[in-house]
C-alpha cells in the first residue's frame, strides 16, 4: 500500500506541475491583461504597475518564479483584490464550497442508494420504471437548468426558500439539491445495475434459499458488490461536484471559491486564477485516490496494492 500511495503520489506531482504550466501559459496568450481598462493609464503609471506585480520580467522568469512562490505554498497578492493574497483569498472562500460540495455529494449518495435500491427490489415494476425514468430526466438536464426551475417553484411560486445568498441552512437546500440531483441520478442507476449482477450470482441464489427475502439479501448480502461501482463513481462525481459549483455560486450568488474563481478569470487576476486551478487540481487527485484505495477495501479481489 505504501509503495501504491508513492506511486499516485509522484503521479499527482506530475499531473498538477502540468496543469501549473499549461495553466499559466494559456492565461498569457488569452487577449488583454489584469490591468487593463478602457481608458488606458499614462505610460509612466503602466510601468510601475508592470514592475511592481513583475509583469516586465522575461515570461520565463515569471514561469519559475511563480512556480517556486507554488511549491512553497504562497502565490502572491491578488491583483485585483487590493490588500489581499491569494492564500487569504482560498481560505475565505474555500470552507463555505466545501460545505456545499459536501452536502450535495451526501445528498446525491442518499438518494441514489436509496432509490438504486428500491428499483433493485423490484425490477420491471412500476417502480423501477419511475425510477430508470426520473435518473435519465437528472442526467439529461444540466444543474443550472435544474436551478431555474427549483428558483421559480421553491421561491417564486411556493415562497418558501431563499432565491440567492448565503445565510441559514434554509439558504443551502436550493443549491444543493442543484448539485446533487444529476449525481443522484447517476448512482441510482449504478446501484441498480450492480444489484441487479449480484441477484444472478450463486450465493445470492443461497440466501433466498434459506428463507430471507429479497430485500434482506439486497441489503445483507448483494449491498457491498454492488456498491463497487458506485465507489469508482466517487473520485468524478466530487470533481463534477466541485467544477458545477462554479456555475451554482454564481446562480444563487454563494460568495465561495467558485465566485473568485470566475471574477478573476474574468478580470485576469493570474495569481488567483492559478491558485483555485491548482486547489481543484490536488483536491480532485486526492478524491480518486482515495477511491481507489476504498475500492480495495471493499473488493480484494481487485489486485494487491503494492
Amino acid at each position: 500500500m505504501i509503495a501504491f500511495l508513492l506511486r499516485r503520489g509522484v503521479l499527482l506531482l506530475l499531473t498538477v506541475w502540468a496543469v501549473f504550466t499549461v495553466t499559466f501559459f494559456l492565461m498569457r496568450a488569452v487577449p488583454g491583461g489584469p490591468f487593463d481598462v478602457e481608458r488606458a493609464p499614462p505610460p509612466a503609471v503602466e510601468r510601475a504597475i508592470a514592475a511592481k506585480y513583475h509583469l516586465d520580467d522575461p515570461l520565463m522568469k515569471q514561469y519559475f518564479d511563480q512556480l517556486g512562490s507554488a511549491l512553497c505554498g504562497d502565490l502572491g497578492p491578488s491583483y485585483r483584490l487590493v490588500d489581499y493574497r491569494v492564500a487569504e483569498v482560498i481560505a475565505e472562500g474555500l470552507p463555505r464550497s466545501l460545505i456545499l460540495g459536501g452536502l450535495a455529494l451526501i445528498v446525491a449518495l442518499v438518494l441514489g442508494i436509496g432509490a438504486g435500491l428500491a428499483a433493485a427490489v423490484r425490477p420491471r415494476s412500476a417502480l423501477d420504471t419511475l425510477v430508470m425514468s426520473a435518473s435519465s430526466l437528472g442526467l439529461a438536464l444540466p444543474n443550472f437548468v435544474i436551478a431555474a426551475a427549483l428558483v421559480i417553484l421553491c421561491s417564486f411560486v411556493l415562497r418558501i426558500l431563499p432565491a440567492a445568498g448565503w445565510g441559514g441552512a434554509r439558504h443551502l437546500v436550493l443549491p444543493t439539491l442543484c448539485l446533487a440531483l444529476p449525481y443522484a441520478a447517476a448512482v441510482a442507476r449504478l446501484v441498480r445495475t450492480g444489484l441487479l449482477e449480484a441477484c444472478a450470482e450463486d450465493w445470492f441464489r443461497t440466501a433466498r434459499a434459506k428463507g430471507l427475502s429479497r430485500l434482506e439479501a439486497l441489503c445483507g448480502h448483494a449491498m457491498r458488490p454492488g456498491l463497487i461501482p458506485v465507489v469508482s463513481f466517487l473520485g468524478p462525481a466530487a470533481a463534477g461536484i466541485l467544477t458545477g459549483s462554479l456555475v451554482i455560486e454564481q446562480v444563487f450568488a454563494i460568495p465561495g471559491l467558485g465566485s473568485h474563481f470566475v471574477q478573476s478569470a474574468l478580470h485576469r487576476d493570474y495569481p488567483l486564477s492559478m491558485g483555485v486551478v491548482l486547489l481543484y487540481t490536488v483536491l480532485v487527485g486526492t478524491l480518486n485516490i482515495g477511491a481507489d484505495l476504498a475500492i480495495r477495501l471493499l473488493d480484494p479481489r481487485t489486485g494487491e496494492i503494492e
